[in-house]
This record gives structure tokens, sequence and C-alpha cells, in this order.
């Protein structure tokens, strides 16, 4: 598998080809956030999760295919950046959960919550809410054939922008209360449900697998952040 997802802000983009589904990562903007493009195999159609910074890139990236829609994993500031620029010049939708709409600074067309799909082609995405870091994060949830053939069937794959990294949740900054949620749904919605095989994409960094992270649950929980 030559894919890494070890991009860095200026480099090239790295690409993985999926049954089904082509997904393009790069690095862009001061805070090293990861945009990821989402290619239909079938029908050529694209989706862009976080149009986080350095719109012409992210453009560049998108070129001259339909770009479906942008999902944006949440509201903060950093994730969403290049969002103006890429709806005015694609005219794609934007797809957000309810609760953090407010926060964005363009209208959106498709509000998600927890259980909904998002299509890119004939694509299907499952949206996971996760409280915590914001009120209305988001996951992305492609199946691409389950466990049944581990890495050959390329799946499960998981967009979880900044709920969940490897090493841990996103930021709670200190709140108790915010963190147990986080962490709870992190576990319920994520680990308890989907397999060690299931590869997951965040919003800055690397990216890593459940299986990976998964004997590391009970230290998040001891230390509370």
């Amino acid at each position: 598998m030559s894919y890494t997802g070890d991009v860095e802000v200026g480099g090239d983009p790295d690409v993985r080809e999926l049954p089904g589904l082509t997904i393009t990562k790069i690095a862009v903007g001061p805070y090293d956030n990861n945009a990821y493009l989402l290619r239909c195999a079938a029908t050529g159609e694209r989706l862009l999760i976080d149009a986080a910074n350095e719109a012409p890139r992210l453009l560049d990236l998108v070129g001259d295919g339909p770009l479906a829609r942008i999902v944006t994993t949440h509201r903060h500031q950093d994730h969403w950046m290049a969002l103006s620029e890429l709806v005015k010049a694609t005219g794609a939708p934007v797809v957000a959960h309810p609760f953090d709409v407010e926060a964005l600074p363009e209208p959106v067309a498709e509000q998600v919550e927890h259980g909904d799909t998002v299509q890119v082609g004939e694509v299907s995405l499952e949206v996971i809410h996760l409280r915590g870091h914001t009120p209305g994060s988001i996951a992305l949830l492609y199946e691409a054939g389950g466990d049944a053939g581990g890495e050959a069937a390329g799946g499960p794959h998981l967009f979880t922008g900044d709920s969940l990294f490897p090493g841990g949740v996103g930021n709670t900054w200190g709140d108790a209360a915010r963190f147990k949620q986080l962490l709870s749904d992190v576990e319920e919605r994520v680990f308890d449900r989907l397999p060690d095989t299931t590869w997951f994409y965040p919003g800055h960094g690397k990216d890593s697998t459940l299986g990976r992270e998964r004997p590391a649950l009970p230290e998040w929980r001891s230390r509370g952040w």
C-alpha cells in the first residue's frame, strides 16, 4: 500500500484508491489542517471535507469535475477559512450539523444529523455525531465492504474532523463534562461499533486505525483529556 496519509503544508497530496472511492488528502494553512477530496469511481462526482484554507490549492485539487458538496465537520474557523471562495467558485452546497451552522460564513443547504447519509455519486457516507469538541461535530463513515476483507476490501474508513486523533479525542479545553461526552460518543459510536481495521482520517496530522488506538482508551479515560 503506497498511501501513508503523511502530508505537509505546501507538499504534495496523498492519494488512496478504494473500492468505489478515491481519497485525496492535502494539508493546508497555518494550523496544518487536513482537507479531503472524495471522488466516486463510478460517476466522477466529488465531495470536499473541510474547505480549511488555501482556496487556490483546494480548487486545483477539485479540478474540473463536478463538486457535489462541501462538508464542514465542525464550526471552528480553521476548518472553513476557504469555504466562501470554494462556494463562489464551484456553487457546491454546504453540509454541516445544525448545532454548528450559525458559526459558518455560508448558508448550509444540507443540515445533517446522526445517522443521516451524505452522497457523493453512488457512494453513501454515514454521518456520526460526536458531541464535545463542538456541539455539532460530525464524522463521516465509508463502509467500503466492512471488515469482511480487511484492508483488501478497503474499509471501513472514517473521517473524524477534530473529534478523534492518534493519541486521543479532540480538545475540550479542560471541561470535564464535554470531555466525558466526547469520549462516550467516540467509544459508543465508533470503537464499540467499528472493527480494528477501520482507518480514520483526522482534521490535523497523521491517520491511524481503531486497532492501533483501542488499547489506549483506558488511559484516555483516566487522564481526562
